[in-house]
């Protein structure tokens, strides 16, 4: 609707009106959006409360019913029943695909996320990338493009030398294969505390993982056995979470392609030795990026260029996104300054999609020795609680185990998304599972409760609106916003968009119920019952986009 109301007033002012200018007023009666008129003063040489005065009086087109200027503000009131009737017929005609556009053209964009480390707990900061990650491809794949999700796994590092120098020592093949990240942990954790003991355990770890680099049989095998249990781990995870990945390239599977890129480099010119490690320069304001140590091992920075490049020449992306800590904002510069150097014009394409911690208590969420945080058991905690809140509220509700899952996963996926991705966010898990409030179970109630007038009400085919009244209008102008808001969270990879909308229309419907007797008025029902499944479709879609589910009991 706001970018209609930037084409009707363009027909009447010579200034450049963008959608952003549009508010809209916190109050009904000081109209349905306003024009601020204060940036128009200077170039006019008249105060903002003329120009609005001037405006106002010669704004008149078919879909406004009357507009206003109050305090250098153009406030303007919409015809409510023409607009009306266009959002609840795209609404009825397109169905899920409404909001759904084609700026993506169908170019491809990679997504590299989740990412966590073999033979490490499931961390909660890769649960973060993990659900951003996911819900941006969604977005994306709204707004047409074909996102190909990446889980580059961190499968690869001196750490691997020690954990098979500690399971020779004290390892348990059971054990493992019962609890693979658990056992994996507490070899690690060993290791670490026999080392501080006898310190030619870090030399046997070092000889173990150059025996893995140089491809000796037995480790190899041995490594590849920890990678295969951890997977198992990691996919319950993902089946809880829903997501699915296109590639597990991880780390290791750029082993054998880093030397050409070494190569490239020096041939460039771009490699200046430094304290015997091989460095690029990239700036006064930025640290050199390190390629090569000195004693030649490659480093992190040399698989991600590695990787950009088989990316690259695999994909042929369009964008290529790493929804990746802000901590790791200096090297995602340097990743994109040093493709740069090299000439290539794709390193604009490179874009480092930040986000913040997760905290509890306001201290950073981590796992520390000796006390384990296991995602998958928050997971199945939030299930357990979102179970007996059903047993408590709604004994009777048929596939109660499935929706306690929706409703558990879904709630820490929410409280997951609704701030923006860059904010740490505090982790507080009875909070997350509230059906009031700012949550992810209140969006699925309200989804829940408006299926259940659904069910008691017959199809609607044909509606006719002949009036709209406060309530419903609020409904019907939450409703036409969809589309921007999709596209707008599409082209800012930012999720938050989605779920404040969701919120948003949550509220709006639940004020239309609560005041509104929907199925008792037989004069309004088809075209209130044509609201009730438009919030159905778009609410529903709301879900899908941040990765959630939408039950149609609770």
């Amino acid at each position: 609707m706001k970018q209609l109301v930037v084409d009707i007033l363009q027909n009447f002012t010579s200034e450049i009106i963008e959608e952003n200018m549009i508010e809209v007023p916190a109050y009904a009666h000081l109209g349905d959006y306003a024009l601020p008129c204060f940036s128009f003063a200077k170039k006019q040489r008249k105060s903002p409360h003329v120009i609005a005065e001037e405006l106002a009086t010669r704004l008149k087109d078919e879909n406004i019913e009357n507009a206003k200027a109050v305090n250098g503000y153009v406030n303007i009131f919409m015809k409510r029943v023409p607009f009306t009737n266009s959002v609840l017929s795209s609404i009825h005609t397109e169905g899920v695909q409404y909001g759904s556009s084609y700026h993506g053209a169908g170019d491809i964009v990679t997504i590299d996320m989740s990412s966590p480390n073999i033979a490490k707990p499931f961390s909660m900061g890769h649960l973060r990338s993990t659900v951003i990650g996911n819900s941006i491809a969604l977005l994306l794949e709204k707004s047409g493009y074909k996102p190909f999700k990446i889980n580059h796994l961190g499968d690869w590092g001196t750490q691997f030398g020690k954990l098979l120098v500690a399971y020779h020592l004290w390892g348990d093949k059971k054990k493992v294969e019962k609890a693979p990240i658990q056992t994996l942990l507490e070899l690690y954790i060993r290791f670490h505390k026999e080392a501080e003991i006898d310190e030619t355990l870090n030399d046997k770890g070092r000889a173990a993982f150059k025996s893995l680099e140089d491809g000796e049989p037995s480790a190899l095998a041995l490594w590849e056995w920890f990678r295969t249990e951890s997977l198992k781990e990691f996919q319950k995870i993902y089946d809880l979470l829903g997501v699915t990945f296109d590639s597990y390239q991880g780390e290791a599977f750029y082993n054998d392609k880093m030397d050409p890129i070494v190569d490239e480099l020096q041939q460039k010119k771009l490699l200046i030795e430094s304290d015997g490690a091989l460095v690029v320069d990239v700036g006064e304001n930025v640290p050199p990026c390190l390629i090569k140590k000195s004693d030649g091992a490659t480093l992190y920075a040399t698989r991600d260029i590695t990787a950009a490049f088989h990316r690259k020449k695999s994909y042929h992306f369009t964008k290529s996104l790493y929804v990746v800590g802000n901590e790791q904002s200096l090297h995602f510069s340097q990743l994109k300054i040093v493709l740069n150097k090299m000439g290539l014009e794709w390193s604009e394409a490179i874009q480092h999609i930040p986000f913040g911690l997760i905290l509890k208590n306001g201290k950073k969420l981590s796992t520390r020795k000796g006390k384990i945080i296991l995602l998958e058991e928050v997971l199945n905690e939030a299930i357990q609680l979102a179970e007996k809140t059903i047993e408590e509220k709604n004994p009777q509700l048929k596939n109660k185990k499935e929706v306690a899952k929706e409703v558990g996963v879904g709630a820490i996926i929410f409280s997951d998304l609704k701030q923006h991705r860059k904010h740490d966010i505090e982790f507080d898990i009875k909070k997350m599972l509230q059906t009031e409030g700012e949550t992810g179970p209140y969006i699925q109630y309200t989804y829940a409760r408006a299926c259940s007038i659904l069910r008691k009400a017959q199809e609607v085919e044909t509606f006719l609106v002949k009036e709209v009244n406060d309530y419903e209008w609020e409904v019907i102008k939450s409703l036409q916003q969809f589309p921007s808001i999709t596209q707008r969270a599409a082209s800012e990879y930012d999720p938050s968009l989605i779920a404040k909308y969701a919120l948003d229309l949550s509220q709006v419907f639940n004020s239309f119920y609560g005041n509104v007797q929907i199925l008792k008025d037989p004069t309004h029902l088809p075209y209130r019952l044509a609201i009730v499944q438009s919030v159905v479709t778009v609410l529903g879609e709301s879900l899908r986009l941040l990765g959630m589910k939408a039950p149609s009991e609770m």
